[in-house]
């Protein structure tokens, strides 16, 4: 058509169809740079493209636009062939692009040109002076354009449509850009030059000039262009993910399907660490020691699955591009997982125990120390409370000497806090707000990232083995983690194969249900680990059967108090303690050995320390509280208005109220407070320490709590029905009888049926645990009176439910605990399904469906977490929720049942009292802050 060296010259006998009705295409026509049918769409952009003026990425810019509309332009049935071998300029009319009259009807549709609608286009402009001559001449610029545009479409009326504005914008304003003199707010369209191009079809030389100056490309040039586009692009893009996955991963990951294999390289997001303007451990009878002893001391836990220094040395699953991730172990880092932060020791200044919130609690009160002739602890790597070093290790199965491990301790899932307005107030044994699913991912992904990221294996190997270790140790290294992760990438395969397969006992499909924030599935999680996972790790294969979903989580109990009744666990499941407190450590993974391939001694053999957790019991008990008729041993924290100020004030006029209230309301489950001695006076017969539900077992009174039937409470039934419905194998070998052992051992009765292989998982527990515990004792050789009086005179045995018997209570049954910290045990209901107290005390109906958790925030009236009811979760958070997004009930999370609604009794299923009115629930809950 044309070349970088001249320009056809004008020949006037060229014929522009007129079905062609656009100024600028025809001028391309008359001058010969394109013809006038169908024109390639490289030829089409690069000739406009040119003509424009522009250089570098807008041109480009000029060309994909000019694609884009020209492949439209003869409508759409035609997109194909417009691709393929161009548009057909011949044949625009009536085309998508065409606006049918509601333009400037300067040509007509027979091609010719009309001089009236030229002076009506002159009329919306004024004089100007062309800058490169100095004369006036008439023109018209980009405003006065838009004008003009805006009249035409006054004009055709009811016969514009909704798009004819979008057209205009690549009409006379694209004229204007190429073919218009001058800059910026003074460039303007010279009406003369509108006139030669519509009447002649010919352009200014200046523009002519551009086109011949700028030859076509080839179409192999053009491919090469398109080819090294691509990769630019590739490159940008792939540039930019990274840089979005090291800088924003956390909202990179929320974007992403969240079961996809992208989301699940990435780290869970995690809440942003708030900052704390002061930290205070509230008194709760336990010395500095004390409290720091129960943090740090280990119960013979290996629960991450990778030795202490390895998981010192790992770093956070994160890319940087311009520096490194911090460690795993720093605790802020581990902070945002809802631990709370530990000084590396006690013994340090007071300024540093103020900042840990230590020091303020002991500058008036100093408990004894019981702990201080036990096994001390240290906290040298400064990790959070709940983390411990495990020493002394000793293969279970081979008796070889293993490197110290790390585990979590009681205190990970039974320290609390709150937060109010930036000052966190911390005490022991209630509750955590603990994520520990979101820790087991980010170990797991933490290790990959140490094997697959570049140069992340050699800083790994530089701190576990030093920068001098050879590489024989590099590589022995190296292949140890990839086994761990290979074992923990096959072990969860295989859980999703199993429970993709499972129906439980209801005959619904198994599903996890989250956990989330400041909830477990204790339950079903020792089941796995200790029916599953622990064979598995034994070398023992064929057991992945016994798995079961992870869906009955339930809010982190409150343990204060625990020790004396009769019955632990919300579902009153367990009686005897050493039990209870073995159990928990071999579910938060304690050595384990479970083969017959070595010798039988070492059968059952774990790396539980029941000395430590004999030690834990009788620093949480203290002295046997019935006869002094007061709580010793850990007692439960206090509401804290003396530190939080004039929000927290408790009005004593609205106790007096709530007492009376608590005296008729709660006292039929909870009984009297064990806490209140103006209650025992005013309600004598309602006395907690006058209650004939003390019950003397040995030499202990023990209270035996209520228990009511699930049923009838009408909460969710998924926790009870773990232990009532779950069954699980075992191999022969073991000979495992629950029914022998517990019969021998404790004198149970009305078993349920059992054999050495087949059992109710409830029995198989107690039965397993007890041997472990019994084994675990002659290990550590304690002596055989030593050994009795640990193990107390309470049974193993299953519980009985009610005592008397009530036929109106029929199984499983949930335990009402007594209410003292109630304030501090926020979320409600024992599966956390109720924020605050002021909704627990509520028609069920009315309480929230969705809420947030993640946050410690704190609301002092309601009595609970500051939520609000179905709001958009922060980052990191996680949400509870009743119904899956189709609606259907998430198994576990029902926050129905203990409802107060009605007028009075008789009460339907569900419901325990009648509706308080807003100022006797106020009262009940000022009344409640005081316990």
């Amino acid at each position: 058509m044309h070349d970088s060296a001249s320009k056809p010259p004008f020949d006037p006998s060229i014929q522009v169809s007129p079905n062609n009705p656009c100024p600028f295409l025809r001028g391309l026509v008359g001058e010969g740079f394109v013809d006038g049918g169908t024109v390639p769409l490289n030829t089409l952009s690069q000739t406009i493209a040119n003509a424009s003026g522009e250089t570098g990425l807008k041109k480009v810019s000029a060309r994909i636009q000019v694609r884009g509309i020209a492949t439209i332009a003869n409508g759409f049935s035609h997109i194909l062939k417009s691709i393929w071998s161009g548009p057909q300029l011949d044949a625009l009319r009536g085309g998508p692009l065409d606006k049918l009259g509601a333009g400037s009807r300067i040509l007509g549709v027979d091609g010719k040109v009309n001089e009236d609608e030229i002076a009506r286009l002159q009329s919306f402009g004024r004089t100007y002076t062309d800058p490169d001559t100095g004369s006036s001449e008439p023109g018209i610029n980009a405003a006065e354009i838009k004008t003009f545009m805006h009249e035409n479409l006054k004009r055709a009326g009811s016969a514009a449509r909704w798009y004819y504005p979008l057209l205009m914008q690549f009409e006379w304003p694209i004229v204007l850009k190429i073919i218009g003199k001058g800059t910026g707010k003074d460039r303007y369209l010279s009406i003369a030059d509108v006139r030669t191009l519509f009447n002649e079809r010919q352009f200014p030389d200046r523009i002519n000039q551009r086109i011949v100056s700028q030859p076509l490309l080839s179409a192999c040039a053009l491919r090469f262009r398109w080819a090294l586009g691509i990769i630019a692009f590739l490159f940008a893009a792939g540039l930019l993910a990274l840089v979005a996955v090291a800088e924003f991963p956390d909202q990179v990951r929320a974007m992403l399907p969240q079961k996809g294999i992208v989301a699940q390289v990435l780290p869970p997001p995690l809440p942003k660490l708030p900052e704390t303007t002061a930290a205070f451990w509230l008194e709760q009878n336990w010395s500095l020691e004390d409290r720091y002893w129960f943090h740090h001391t280990s119960q013979g836990t290996a629960t991450f699955p990778v030795p202490y220094t390895w998981f010192m040395a790992l770093e956070q699953p994160r890319l940087r591009l311009f520096s490194r991730p911090g460690l795993v172990k720093d605790s802020a880092y581990l902070e945002r997982f809802g631990f709370i932060p530990s000084p590396q020791s006690i013994k340090t200044d007071a300024t540093t125990l103020r900042s840990f919130g230590f020091a303020n609690v002991y500058d008036t009160t100093k408990p004894p120390s019981v702990s201080t002739d036990w096994t001390p602890v240290e906290n040298v790597d400064g990790l959070p409370v709940g983390f411990a070093r495990m020493t002394g290790v000793v293969d279970p199965a081979t008796g070889r000497r293993e490197e110290d491990k790390i585990g979590l301790t009681c205190a990970a899932c039974h320290t609390g806090h709150v937060r109010y307005k930036g000052v966190d107030v911390r005490f022991d044994g209630g509750p955590a707000m603990t994520d520990l699913k979101k820790l087991e991912s980010v170990t797991g992904l933490s290790i990959a990232y140490t094997l697959y990221v570049p140069f992340r294996f050699k800083r790994f190997a530089d701190r576990v083995l030093g920068p001098d270790a050879s590489d024989a140790d590099r590589n022995a290294l190296k292949q140890s983690l990839k086994a761990t992760l290979t074992f923990l990438l096959d072990w969860q395969k295989g859980y999703d194969k199993t429970i993709a397969g499972k129906k439980t006992w209801d005959g619904k499909w198994q599903k996890d249900t989250e956990e989330g924030f400041g909830r477990l599935d204790a339950l079903n999680r020792i089941g796995n680990q200790v029916f599953s996972q622990d064979f598995a790790l034994s070398g023992v294969k064929g057991f992945e059967k016994n798995l079961h979903a992870q869906d009955a989580p339930v809010s982190f109990p409150p343990i204060w108090t625990v020790p004396w009744l009769k019955f632990a666990q919300y579902d009153a499941s367990i009686e005897q303690p050493l039990i209870r407190n073995a159990g928990e450590a071999l579910g938060v993974t304690a050595l384990f050995n479970l083969s017959d391939a070595y010798p039988k001694d070492r059968l059952y053999r774990s790396s539980t320390d029941v000395t430590n957790l004999h030690w834990i019991e009788s620093l949480l008990a203290g002295p046997n509280p019935y006869a002094q008729k007061k709580l010793g041993g850990l007692t439960s924290p206090k509401w804290p208005s003396q530190i939080l100020g004039d929000d927290w004030k408790i009005n004593p006029d609205r106790v007096k109220s709530g007492r009376k209230l608590y005296a008729k309301i709660c006292v039929e489950c909870h009984l009297g407070p064990v806490n209140d001695p103006e209650f025992d006076k005013e309600f004598p017969q309602e006395s907690v320490w006058s209650s004939p539900r003390w019950e003397r077992i040995g030499d202990e009174m023990v209270l035996n709590p209520i228990q009511k039937s699930v049923t009838g409470m009408g909460t969710d039934s998924a926790q009870a029905k773990v232990l009532e419905k779950r069954t699980v194998s075992v191999p022969g070998f073991l000979d495992l009888d629950p029914t022998r052992i517990l019969k021998d051992q404790w004198k149970c009765t009305n078993l349920p049926a059992a054999t050495s292989t087949e059992m109710p998982y409830s029995v198989g527990l107690m039965a397993i645990v007890d041997i472990v515990g019994r084994k675990a004792m002659n290990d550590a050789q304690i002596p055989p009176d030593e050994q009795k009086r640990w193990w107390g005179e309470r049974a193993n045995c299953p519980n009985p439910g009610p005592q008397p018997p009530d036929p109106n209570e029929p199984g499983p049954w949930y335990r009402a605990r007594p209410l003292n910290g109630v304030w501090a045990t926020a979320p409600y209901l024992h599966n956390g399904s109720v924020p605050s107290l002021d909704w627990m005390l509520r028609p069920a109906s009315e309480r929230p469906k969705k809420f947030c958790m993640g946050s410690r925030d704190y609301d002092p009236t309601l009595v609970g977490f500051a939520v609000v009811e179905g709001e958009r979760c922060k980052t990191g958070e996680t949400q509870f929720s009743t119904t899956w997004p189709d609606g259907t009930e998430i198994n576990g999370n029902s926050n129905l049942g203990h409802s107060f609604e009605g007028k009075g009794p008789p009460y339907k299923k569900g419901v325990v009292g009648r509706q308080l009115e807003d100022e006797e629930r106020k009262d009940l809950i000022e009344y409640l802050k005081t316990l």
